[in-house]
């Protein structure tokens, strides 16, 4: 069962389609946002403010968040937790 994470503004995206979150501070980072936004590949949810957290998807796709990578990854966790118990429930 898929579930949404809040990634900032009201913008949700597929928790079981996440890879990675990462910090957007570094070099290497901001050339692989650059090369993935020239191929249509960015999705900004960042609502016009500060990029702090890059969500990398299962598709190719990069997300631009506002909200911390720790932010990101506690939502991320608490989705894995409220899927983990209603396995449980399940069975």
């Amino acid at each position: 069962m898929s579930r949404l994470i809040n990634v900032g503004y009201g913008n949700m995206v597929n928790s079981s389609k996440i890879i990675s979150v990462i910090n957007a501070d570094s070099s290497p980072v901001r050339r692989m946002v650059q090369n993935a936004r020239e191929e249509g590949l960015v999705i900004d949810a960042t609502q016009g403010r500060k990029t702090q957290g890059i969500l990398i998807m299962e598709n190719g796709f990069i997300v631009l968040s506002a909200l911390l990578p720790e932010t990101l990854a506690g939502r991320f966790n608490e989705a894995e937790a409220e899927k983990d118990i209603c396995a449980v429930k399940e069975n």
